[in-house]
């Protein structure tokens, strides 16, 4: 019985692609930057290939790595999560999702304030713990939605849980995705709870995504229609749209995560587990946090023993990431980078370097082969080296 399980360590770059000028990200190399730290420390996944990748430039074992590893070119215009996952599971995005640098038009969100019959506060980029610091009182004073947006392709909406209902403001942003389509088609619309009082501010672990459902199928509705099954872990059912996904757990952070993950390991089933472990992103690429940054990727690095132990037979681990998000840069933002992949099982040829692939849509394409499926996605099959 085949089961693969692929990890999304997200925003773990490592290191600039040639356009990066393009995205103001010179310079950025995510994984360099937490090597930097002296609370970095990963030899299980160095063991498994993840120096010996083209242009990592940390210290390298001199043993012969247990798995096959490769340098994931991004294909699809952007450095966000969404259009990350989407050329993973094999369709490659062109065109750019629509940014909003000067905030949302009015006329969306006249329409979102009409559909709501709430107010609009903020409409412009904003850190989303600072938005809440400058903005929360006075949302708490007069139930105005506060509607900020970031250097991704996204629409978010923070709200006092005693404001609004955690419910209720899932259902404006479901409107707010009803709303932002075609032109207006932002990669997601994210619920953005908070609590506390002035001054201190916190938000809660309710946040939830809408995301645009991909423009075609992916790999995961590939295995669906040749009856494997496809687990989703943390955001992965929300970046699909639930597309190709036959069940699914949120978490709350990394080691929910890899708890999850585990459980599902101890499962009967044939197919994909796919999951996604956002903290590195979330807590600390985006708040320039090079410290924790590097005890994230610590933290995942002690916690891989356990996944290794309980693998089968025909199991296979796939570890990669879906942009970047350097903490040691000016920028708060994504940055557009080259990715890991490292792959591990009886299947897979130890120490065999791919080298640097030209999109990560092979990915999608290793996953369908090894269940021997004939990929109608973008990307080709690694393995057949």
């Amino acid at each position: 019985m085949k089961r693969i399980f692929l990890i999304v360590l997200d925003s773990v770059g490592i290191g600039e692609m040639p356009d990066a000028a393009d995205f103001g990200d010179v310079g950025s190399n995510t994984l360099r930057a937490a090597s930097t730290s002296k609370y970095f420390s990963m030899p299980n996944m160095g063991r498994l290939g993840l120096f010996h990748i083209d242009g990592v430039e940390i210290e390298k074992a001199k043993d012969v790595p247990l798995g096959a590893f490769a340098r994931m070119t991004e294909a699809s215009k952007g450095k966000d999560t969404t259009i990350g996952h989407w050329e993973i599971a094999g369709v490659i995005s062109p065109q750019p999702l629509p940014l909003y640098p000067q905030g949302f038009p009015q006329e969306v969100i006249q329409e979102f304030c009409e559909r709501t019959g709430r107010g609009v506060l903020c409409n412009k980029p904003y850190s989303g713990t600072e938005v809440i610091q400058d903005y929360g009182e006075e949302h708490m004073r007069t139930g105005d939605l506060i509607v900020y947006t970031s250097a991704d392709s996204v629409f978010q909406i923070a709200a006092h849980e005693d404001i609004v209902p955690v419910d209720t403001l899932y259902e404006y942003c479901q409107t707010a995705r009803e709303l932002l389509t075609g032109e207006h088609g932002v990669g997601r619309v994210i619920a953005r709870p908070f609590e506390g009082q002035p001054g201190s501010f916190s938000r809660t672990v309710r946040r939830h995504d809408f995301s645009l459902a991909p423009p075609r199928a992916t790999m995961l509705d590939q295995l669906v229609e040749h009856h494997k099954e496809v687990l989703g872990v943390g955001k992965i059912y929300d970046i699909f749209a639930g597309k190709g996904i036959t069940d699914f757990v949120r978490t709350s952070g990394n080691a929910d995560g890899i708890d999850k993950m585990l459980a599902y390991m101890d499962r009967e089933f044939e197919g994909l587990c796919f999951v996604n472990l956002v903290d590195f992103d979330m807590l600390y690429g985006h708040r320039n946090d090079v410290d924790g940054y590097a005890r994230a990727l610590t933290y995942f690095d002690e916690r891989l023993p356990e996944i290794l132990q309980k693998m089968r037979e025909e199991d296979m681990l796939m570890i990669t990431a879906d942009h970047g998000c350097d903490p040691s840069t000016s920028s708060t933002d994504h940055s557009r980078e080259y990715t890991p992949l490292v792959m591990y099982g009886n299947k897979v040829p130890a120490g065999h370097n791919s080298g640097t692939r030209p999109t990560f849509a092979d990915i999608g394409a290793t996953v369908l082969t090894y269940f021997g499926i004939e990929p109608q996605i973008d990307g080709e099959n690694l393995l057949e080296e």
